[in-house]
């Protein structure tokens, strides 16, 4: 189809209205950028009149060079019984200076009466007249036609006129908006599909994610003729978020043929989604499509069969399409191949009859019967795969670590203190830190000496620490596995542990993940000279 598709993100302010979200300004900057890089065609960067926060954004952001986006600011209509030009919002959204101004009114008569407390009339003046100043004052003005599609069901004629009012007022472009997130795919078609013929301005597309469909209900409203779509890039937001972008560009761009972002900023898709949820330390769920950890993993041993012959078996696009990787799990139903597929990306000349395969699957039997279990903790196995095979010299030993559990500190909570020795290359590196618990100090204490000498530690982190009792008919002597997932903002991999002792299993998932992170980034380092 080639229909060019203008890609609005509202991350910045939908998405900041998220539970548990809050981005500081240093973070809105480099999201900025982030979506900059990823191609989207404009940014809206929040309501510069609601908070100091985003006044003091605004004033930075002017700064930042920008090769692809354009930013809004956004903002309501002005107020009933004044004009644009009195209403102090919307003085503050030109004082912003982006060259793009968001309008939100009222699509619905019910909002009109019952919020506004204003007539129907009042508010097809309030759109008229906020967008008309605007684009007096230079501006391209978006108008975003709030509850659009419930007001389209409780007075489909009125909530046309809210869409006459801004075209009359001259905006650029009329986004209808499923604000409360109930509508249905059938519904964003049909009145989708009317806006377009009734309006020569461009249709957009709003949609929140309360029913599950945003993303189908926006595919749906391009369907119809909408050129331009919003979301958030991992669909968060107020409630249940919004249409989430890193869903809806590549399901447009790749399985429909139209134009969203650049062809080659699709691959930097799942980078982009990784770094912006790391930012709202929100972790990006494994399931989330495309880019998700699980999105193009595979478990069962017909599928790995399948994939391994074809990808097209079991593959709906190519990974690397969305800059996301295939992973092969290894369990009880994963099968043998699975096993030879990880020992050759490690060591490509052996075959399932080399000697050493062999030794490698009965390693992994004997693992797994002391309760070690790899699925989803690939990087353990690389590490155990490289150690048997003689292809690993470790970047650090951990010759000694003293944790003392339960110190009052100052401000009367509880913590710990963990003591270790490193030993790097024969220089030998003596750290201390306290924690909110024993796992957490030891954490701090071995980055914390290990940065000297690998600084790229400054950027890991633990995002998430699982503990499972394998036996706990054996009571206090019950084995333990313990999973620990890290991530440097870009990348994210777990590992695993297993021992009687909780701190012992802790500390070889703890290891294991410095160790693959260091791995990785010498692997890289040195990729282009192999």
């Amino acid at each position: 189809m080639n229909r060019e598709i203008a890609v609005f993100d509202s991350t910045l302010r939908d998405g900041a209205q998220g539970e548990s979200v809050s981005f500081s300004v240093s973070d809105k900057l480099k999201i900025v950028e982030i979506l900059d890089d990823l191609g989207v065609a404009y940014i809206e960067a929040g309501n510069p009149g609601s908070n100091p926060k985003d006044m003091e954004f605004f004033s930075r952001v002017s700064g930042l060079r920008l090769k692809n986006a354009r930013l809004a600011a956004f903002g309501s209509t002005r107020r009933s019984g004044k004009t644009a030009a009195e209403d102090e919002n919307v003085r503050s959204m030109l004082r912003a200076e982006t060259p793009v101004a968001v309008i939100f009114g009222k699509g619905w008569d019910f909002h009109v009466t019952k919020v506004l407390k204003t007539t129907l009339e009042e508010n097809l003046n309030m759109i008229r007249d906020t967008v008309a100043f605007f684009k007096k004052e230079g501006r391209e003005v978006i108008f975003d036609a709030e509850h659009f599609f419930d007001g389209a069901r409780a007075n489909e004629e009125y909530a046309f006129q809210t869409l006459r009012a801004a075209a009359e007022g001259g905006a650029d472009g009329l986004v209808l908006c499923d604000t409360n997130g109930g509508s249905y795919p059938f519904e964003i078609f049909e009145l989708t599909k009317k806006a377009v013929g009734r309006f020569a301005v461009p249709i957009g597309i709003h949609c929140h994610n309360d029913d599950g469909m945003a993303v189908a209900n926006s595919v749906m409203a391009v369907e119809a003729g909408a050129s331009h779509i919003q979301g958030t890039l991992t669909g968060i937001g107020e409630r249940c978020g919004n249409a989430n972008l890193s869903s809806l560009i590549p399901t447009l761009q790749l399985k429909r043929s139209y134009s969203c972002i650049p062809g080659e900023c699709l691959r930097r898709l799942t980078e982009a989604a990784r770094l912006v949820a790391e930012l709202a330390n929100m972790p990006l769920p494994s399931s989330m499509p495309y880019v998700g950890l699980s999105a193009f993993a595979h478990k069962g041993g017909m599928h790995i069969d399948g994939v391994l012959k074809d990808t097209r078996t079991f593959e709906h696009v190519e990974p690397k399409s969305v800059g996301n990787e295939r992973r092969f799990l290894m369990s009880e139903v994963s099968g043998r191949s699975t096993v030879l597929a990880k020992i050759r990306k490690i060591c490509p000349d052996l075959d399932k009859e080399s000697p050493e395969a062999k030794e490698i699957i009965d390693l992994l039997k004997d693992m797994e019967h002391k309760g070690y279990q790899y699925e989803g903790a690939e990087p353990s196995f690389e590490l155990l795969v490289r150690r048997h095979l003689g292809k690993y010299k470790p970047f650090f030993d951990l010759e000694k670590s003293t944790i003392i559990e339960d110190l009052t500190s100052r401000n009367g909570g509880r913590s710990s203190l963990a003591t270790i020795v490193v030993n790097v290359e024969g220089e030998r590196r003596i750290s201390a830190a306290e924690g909110d618990g024993p796992v957490n100090a030891l954490d701090c204490a071995l980055r914390r000496a290990l940065e000297t000498f690998y600084p790229e530690l400054g950027r890991v982190h633990l995002t998430d620490y699982k503990v499972r009792v394998l036996n706990p008919e054996e009571a206090t002597a019950a084995r333990v596995r313990v999973w620990i997932e890290s991530t440097d903002g870009t990348d994210v991999w777990t590992t695993v542990g297993v021992s009687t002792d909780i701190l012992e299993a802790s500390g070889r998932a703890l290891t294991d993940a410095i160790e693959y992170k260091l791995l990785k980034t010498i692997e890289r380092k040195f990729k282009p000279f192999i």
